[in-house]
């Protein structure tokens, strides 16, 4: 496919006049909000042109249909680039993966918030002005700028007296675009930031200083705008792309309901549903943002969403994906690590509802790859991203329960050592002594983790199952000697490297487009709300075991009766909740999920305030080795931590603003 940017440049800015810029930045505080252009102190010059002085540069996109289309290319252009360790916030912000502190390897302001560095002026992750890599590359795709976008289009594309060469089908498809991502711009703030303000029309630069000061809206009105946007799109967006060659990560019906799905799910959660501690969060007028009476209903509607969405997805080929087209004569076990990880790393599979073909992933995977062979540098396979001790432990035994309650093995003793014999060795590398942690797990902990000693089976590997595996300790060529790129946990992330990596005349990564939404997710999003609406009923265990299937265990009913200490668990509301949660935080580990989920279940306070934990990685011999290591401890201040502060600067630019508690 061409990537939907490289279309916009003919529009590209030139010239702004910085003099004007400068005078608005000055009187409004939110220049992002009320000018699509991106930068605070100087000027862009490449993007689009709506200024005024500039109008006829819109005039003239909006006369053909070529023209118009570069347009929409730009609105989509903002999407975030979460295939990036740098700009997907929560794959840093939170405590599934860990990396070397002090920069030494990327420089990420996410990272920063995981270490409670956080700050009122000049906030990291700033996505409200777009700054210190909230905007994402260069800080170039600001969120605001790009609702901006979207409303000029859809003002102009609405207008049936313009675009004369564009067929009435094609105008209702692309409004329909634009009002999804004009949502998802909204959505994607809200998360951070809780009450936003709402931009449903552009405010031009020569409005009343009233009009241009705009404030934050509730959150429940907040969600019933963007609920509509996302079913007006529905209504003309098509099931499916049928032109593949040209329009795959364009949006469609399935994906427009899918994040519906999503955004309602959020606002039934405890963090948005009845929250107290945001009680005294309101407007300068007195308005409360949030309703602290828990609203039931909202869980309904996350429910029917979410089951509308799937029977949308299903109907137009989506379907839990199973690796069937490999070659080789390989082992089940090899074949089910397979079939969980490129359900999220082969290109535009069954499973992915949405992927963003421009975020790409060559950079992700080269972060997270691991050094299997000596002739191979640190900087090809640069394993930087390391999954935390407590991202291992998460996983379930081998029986499906967590590894506290499994009744039949025992893991309280970490540091104990096994060896690997020849019934391990299609997990790890047969005389291998590793820690028992990481034996008798689920297939998506050998699918997802390497660690010392852990096989890596790849493309390059044929019927080969055991050919490739990891040497990690200090002085091994996986070890972490390197001076910049060193793993810090013994815990090395596998699931996001597809598996046709190889190594030989330098490394070598099949680049895929980021997964924003896969039918999974939608299964687990539809038990979490039914669960909350009806009990842990057979339409709950139903959708969840579908997850479980793919990853090769039981059911939830026949794993906990066997082998849990507490095998009614499943039986209760509370319960499955739990159980629910845990799903959620095995089957989307590492992509971007957990750190929203945590806040949104109002979990980070227990989560977030634990020390960060691996292996010592500095120890050359086993004994050494295996000595857990605190890494850091974490801090999370509630209610302050649960949302983004808005630059001090901001607020004194614009006094409708308010900020947002504990900061």
């Amino acid at each position: 496919m061409k990537p939907l940017i490289q279309n916009n440049m003919k529009y590209m800015k030139e010239n702004l006049f910085e003099k004007s810029l400068i005078k608005i930045q000055k009187s409004i505080g939110i220049v992002s909000i009320v000018l699509l252009v991106l930068g605070t102190q100087s000027c862009e010059n490449n993007f689009l042109d709506v200024v005024p002085d500039n109008v006829e540069t819109i005039d003239l996109a909006f006369k053909l249909r070529n023209e118009a289309e570069k347009y929409l290319f730009t609105c989509y252009s903002y999407l975030p680039k979460n295939g990036d360790a740098i700009y997907n916030i929560a794959m840093l912000a939170g405590d599934e993966v860990w990396i070397p502190g002090q920069d030494e390897a990327i420089n990420s302001y996410a990272f920063d918030i995981a270490r409670n560095y956080q700050r009122v002026s000049n906030p990291y992750m700033d996505v409200w002005e777009g700054r210190y890599q909230g905007g994402g590359p260069s800080d170039r795709y600001r969120i605001f700028a790009g609702i901006r976008h979207c409303n000029t289009f859809l003002e102009n594309v609405e207008d049936k007296t313009k675009i004369a060469d564009l067929n009435p089908a094609e105008r209702l498809r692309w409004t329909g675009e634009a009002k999804f991502l004009k949502a998802y711009y909204h959505y994607y703030l809200m998360r951070m930031y809780g009450p936003i303000p709402v931009m449903r029309k552009n405010v031009p630069i020569d409005a009343p200083i009233e009009e241009i000061q705009v404030s934050r809206e509730p959150i429940d009105k907040t969600i019933d705008y963007l609920v509509t946007l996302l079913d007006e799109a529905a209504l003309v967006l098509p099931p499916q792309i049928t032109d593949t060659q040209n329009e795959l990560g364009r949006i469609t019906r399935p994906i427009a309901l899918g994040i519906k799905a999503e955004i309602l799910l959020m606002a039934a959660s405890p963090l948005f549903n009845g929250n107290a501690d945001m009680a005294g969060f309101k407007g300068k007028d007195g308005t409360p943002y949030f309703n602290p009476t828990l609203d039931p209903l909202k869980w309904k509607k996350a429910a029917d969403a979410a089951k509308e969405a799937i029977s949308v997805a299903e109907a137009n080929g989506n379907k839990i994906f199973y690796k069937e087209d490999i070659s080789f004569d390989i082992e089940s076990v090899t074949r089910k690590k397979l079939d969980i990880t490129e359900a999220v790393t082969e290109r535009w599979n069954n499973e992915i509802i949405w992927a963003n073909p421009n975020s790409r992933t060559y950079e992700l995977q080269r972060l997270c790859m691991a050094p299997l062979i000596n002739t191979v540098s640190h900087s090809q396979a640069r394993k930087v991203l390391s999954p935390t001790l407590e991202s291992a432990q998460m996983f379930y035994t081998k029986n499906g329960v967590p590894i506290e309650e499994d009744k039949t093995l025992d893991f309280s003793e970490i540091t104990q050592l096994k060896e690997a014999g020849s019934e391990d060795k299609y997990n790890i590398s047969v005389g291998y002594k590793t820690s028992i942690l990481n034996f008798n797990r689920e297939p998506r902990f050998y699918a997802d983790l390497g660690f010392d000693g852990a096989i890596w089976y790849k493309y390059d590997s044929g019927s080969d199952d055991t050919r490739w595996h990891i040497e990690a300790k200090y002085k091994d060529y996986a070890g972490s000697a390197d001076a910049f790129d060193f793993n810090v946990t013994g815990y090395y992330l596998k699931k996001l490297v597809n598996w046709e990596q190889t190594f030989g005349g330098g490394s070598l990564y099949k680049d895929y487009a980021w997964p924003e939404l896969r039918l999974s997710d939608l299964y687990l999003m539809y038990a979490e709300a039914l669960n909350e609406v009806e009990g842990p009923t057979a339409d709950v265990l139903k959708y969840v075991d579908q997850i479980r299937t793919r990853a090769g265990l039981k059911g939830v009913a026949e794993s906990w009766q066997n082998f849990s200490k507490n095998p009614l668990k499943f039986t209760s509301k509370d319960g499955m909740r739990e159980i629910i949660h845990h799903e959620r935080n095995i089957e989307l580990a590492f992509e971007g999920k957990n750190y929203w989920d945590i806040k949104r279940w109002k979990k980070a306070t227990q989560e977030f305030n634990e020390p960060v934990k691996g292996w010592n990685v500095f120890g050359s011999t086993e004994a050494d080795y295996y000595q857990v290591r605190t890494l850091f401890q974490q801090r999370f201040v509630s209610p302050r931590d649960y949302f983004w502060p808005i630059n001090e600067n901001t607020l004194i630019q614009n006094p409708n603003l308010v900020q947002a508690p504990g900061w």
